[in-house]
């Protein structure tokens, strides 16, 4: 075997190892920064520098198993701790990464419910407050409904006395007018009619007030 087909190889670990260290100088920045997505690229491209040295690693690993000299054993076993150390720290940082980026979802994820609950809470608000006042609105709607049954009651009253009054007095003429008789009656009809009225207005007040208590 050729001397320098071991000094190749060493010549290409070494040239792996310090492109890895710069590789992972960039890749822990980049872990304590915010995440952007371009850790992906690092990370493939990282795992490919490793898997090239440790390719390398065990072609090394084959000219010392064919008869290399204890030194040649010496500087693979070198080789290979500095593989194992670079690969063990890949993983302590992309595991690191990953808890980041978890919390950061998690934050994320968090700041959405608030702000969905702010809104929905704001929603909720809004329609109550149009229902206060459409609650409202039609409450001062009964309240003058009510008001002019109650003046309209009233004046029916009022005419009820009045034709009251003039009922006895004309029931009085009527013993010495004859001919009177005859008004009479159709003020009589006319009072019937009165009181079928005032009946029904006074129906339709209560239950307009009844509608008006269930509404408060």
């Amino acid at each position: 075997m050729e001397a320098s087909s071991w000094d190749a190889l060493r010549k290409q670990a070494r040239r792996l190892e310090a492109q890895l260290d710069d590789q992972m100088i960039a890749y822990r920045k980049l872990v304590s920064m915010k995440s952007d997505g371009s850790e992906n690229d690092i990370e493939t491209d990282i795992e490919r520098s490793l898997k090239q040295l440790q390719q390398v690693n065990s072609q090394m690993q084959t000219w010392v198993s064919s008869g290399g000299s204890e030194v040649l054993s010496h500087t693979l076993t070198r080789h290979m701790e500095i593989l194992q150390d670079l690969t063990q720290e890949f993983y302590r940082l992309r595991s690191s990464l990953r808890e980041k980026q978890q919390h950061a979802s998690l934050l994320d994820l968090r700041d959405f419910d608030r702000a969905k609950f702010d809104v929905e809470e704001a929603g909720d608000s809004e329609a109550l407050l149009r229902e206060q006042a459409a609650i409202s609105r039609n409450s001062g709607q009964v309240d003058n409904v009510i008001s002019q049954a109650q003046a309209t009651l009233g004046a029916l009253m009022s005419q009820r006395s009045a034709f009251g009054g003039i009922t006895t007095k004309i029931s009085n003429v009527s013993s010495r007018i004859p001919t009177i008789n005859h008004v009479l009656a159709s003020i009589r009809r006319k009072k019937s009619m009165d009181t079928i009225i005032l009946s029904l207005v006074a129906s339709v007040c209560a239950f307009l007030m009844f509608i008006y208590w269930l509404s408060k």
